[in-house]
C-alpha cells in the first residue's frame, strides 16, 4: 500500500522549467532512493513533497489525502543534522513534540523511550559538540521520526560521514528502519549507497528533470560489504550509470 504518492508534479522558476511531470510512490516500510546529478531538481521535488513549495501542477498524496502545499505533514531531514548547539540532545530530539504542543516534560519522556533503540543511551544530557558525526545523525533521525512516525524525507543524510563511519551507520540504519518501519525517501549522490540501502531507486535526469527509470533491488536486506563484489551489484551499478550517462557525473 502506498503511503505517499507524487502525481504529475512540475515546477518552474522565472519561466525556467526545473522538474516536469514527476510521478513516484512510496509504499509502507520501504526505503526508496532518488538519484540524479547536482542541480537536477531533487531538492526542489523534496520541498514540494514536504509542502514547503507549491508545484505548478500535479499533486502530493499522503495516505490518500491531498497535502499539496501543506507543510507539517511529512518530516524532512536535511543534509546537515541542524541540531541546536545550545540545547541538550534530549531537548533537540523532543523539539518536534514540543512544537506540536506537548509539555516539555512529557515530550522528553516520550523521546527518552527511544534513546536505547536508536543507540543514543547516555547522551540525553550531552550537547551536540560532544557527539561524533554518526551519533549526531542518529539524533537527527530520531528527531525526524518523532516529527512523523510514518514517512520521512532524507536529503543526503550520510554524505558528511567518512567511509568507515558511513559503513557502520548504514548497518545501524537498516536495522532501525526494519524495527520502526519508517517509510523513507532519500536523496543520495552515492550509487553504492543507493544500491545497498534501497528497495527501489528512481533516476531523475534531463532538463527539465523527470523520472526516467525505476530500478528494483531484489536482494534481501541487509546487504553486507561482500555484496559490492557480486555480479548482481555491478549489474545494478552499470544500469544506473547508463541511465545517468548524458547528464553530468554524480
Amino acid at each position: 500500500m502506498s503511503v505517499l504518492e507524487v502525481n504529475g508534479v512540475s515546477k518552474s522558476f522565472e519561466n525556467e522549467s526545473i522538474i516536469k511531470d514527476v510521478s513516484l510512490h512510496l509504499d509502507e516500510g520501504e526505503i526508496v532512493a532518488l538519484l540524479g546529478v547536482s542541480g537536477s531538481g531533487k531538492t526542489t521535488l523534496f520541498n514540494i513533497i514536504a509542502g514547503l513549495s507549491k508545484p505548478c501542477c500535479g499533486e502530493v498524496l499522503f495516505e490518500g489525502e491531498n497535502i499539496t502545499g501543506q507543510p507539517g505533514k511529512i518530516s524532512y531531514m536535511l543534509q546537515k543534522d541542524l541540531l541546536l548547539p545550545h540545547k541538550s540532545i534530549i531537548d533537540n530530539v523532543s523539539l518536534p513534540l514540543v512544537i506540536r504542543g506537548e509539555k516539555k516534560k512529557a515530550a522528553r519522556e516520550k523521546a527518552a523511550g527511544y534513546f536505547s533503540e536508536f543507540g543514543l543511551e547516555g547522551t540525553e544530557k550531552k550537547y551536540p559538540f560532544q557527539l561524533s558525526g554518526g551519533m549526531k545523525q542518529r539524533a537527527a533521525l530520531l528527531r525526524t521520526y518523532l516529527f512523523s512516525e510514518k514517512v520521512a524525507l532524507l536529503d543526503e543524510p550520510f554524505s558528511a560521514l567518512d567511509m568507515l563511519t558511513k559503513a557502520s551507520v548504514h548497518e545501524w540504519y537498516l536495522d532501525i528502519m526494519n524495527k520502526i518501519r519508517l517509510s523513507t525517501l532519500f536523496i543520495t549522490h552515492d550509487i553504492d549507497e543507493a544500491i545497498l540501502l534501497s528497495d527501489r531507486i528512481y533516476i531523475l535526469t534531463g532538463r527539465p528533470a523527470t523520472i526516467t527509470k525505476e530500478i528494483i533491488i531484489r536482494e534481501a536486506k541487509p546487504r553486507n560489504g561482500d555484496f559490492r563484489l557480486t555480479e548482481e551489484f555491478l549489474g545494478y551499478k552499470r544500469k544506473i550509470i547508463s541511465c545517468l550517462d548524458g547528464d553530468n557525473a554524480v
